[in-house]
C-alpha cells in the first residue's frame, strides 16, 4: 500500500525526492519541484500516450498540430504559411518540412493564395479533411482516459491553475522577447 500524506494523498515518487532535497540542503526551499518536476513527468506520460493515437493514423505531434489548425478554423480556403507558423508557434524551416510530409499524404494542399501571387495557401486536403474527426475522437478519448484519475473539481482546478501559470509565462516570455 502506497504511502500517505496527511490528507490521506499517496506519496509519490516527487513527495520523496523533495524529501531528499531537504535532507541533503536543509537551507534550500525545492517545493517547486512538486510543481514542475510533476509537470515535466506528466507531460512524458501524455506524451507516450498521445504518441501511440497519431501512430496509429500516420502522423507525428507536430503534423497533428498542423492538421488540427487547419480543420478548426473551419475555412476551406486555408492558411499562409507565415499565419501557421504563428498558430503553431514553429519556424518556417520546420513548417516546410511538415508541410511537404503531409502533402506527399495528400492531407494537405498547397493552392495559390488569391490576394497575394507571391504566396499560397495551405488548407486540408479532401482526404485530411475525411481524416480528422477519428483522429479527433481518437485523440480526446485518450486524453479523457487520462484525465479520468481526477474528479471533476480537481480537474478544474487544475486547469484554472495551469492557465493562471501559462497566462503569466507567456506575458512574461512576450515581454522579454526570444
Amino acid at each position: 500500500m502506497p504511502e500517505l500524506l496527511e490528507d490521506e494523498v499517496p506519496r509519490d515518487a516527487i513527495d520523496r525526492l523533495i524529501s531528499e532535497w531537504c535532507t541533503v540542503l536543509p537551507d534550500r526551499d525545492p517545493s517547486d519541484m512538486g510543481i514542475f518536476t510533476r509537470l515535466y513527468r506528466i507531460m512524458k506520460h501524455v506524451d507516450r500516450r498521445v504518441s501511440v493515437v497519431f501512430r496509429a493514423h500516420g502522423l507525428r505531434e507536430g503534423e497533428f498540430d498542423l492538421l488540427s489548425t487547419l480543420y478548426r478554423r473551419a475555412t476551406n480556403e486555408g492558411m499562409t504559411p507565415n499565419a501557421l507558423c504563428a498558430a503553431v508557434v514553429l519556424s518556417s524551416g520546420a513548417m516546410t518540412n511538415r508541410l511537404d510530409r503531409l502533402a506527399e499524404r495528400d492531407l494537405i494542399e498547397r493552392v495559390d493564395n488569391p490576394e497575394d501571387r507571391r504566396s499560397v495557401l495551405v488548407r486540408l486536403s479532401d482526404k485530411g479533411r475525411e481524416m480528422m474527426p477519428g483522429l479527433l475522437d481518437a485523440y480526446l478519448s485518450e486524453l479523457g482516459a487520462m484525465r479520468e484519475a481526477l474528479d471533476v473539481d480537481h480537474a478544474d482546478a487544475l486547469a484554472a491553475g495551469l492557465r493562471a501559470l501559462l497566462v503569466a509565462l507567456e506575458g512574461r516570455a512576450t515581454r522579454e522577447g526570444p
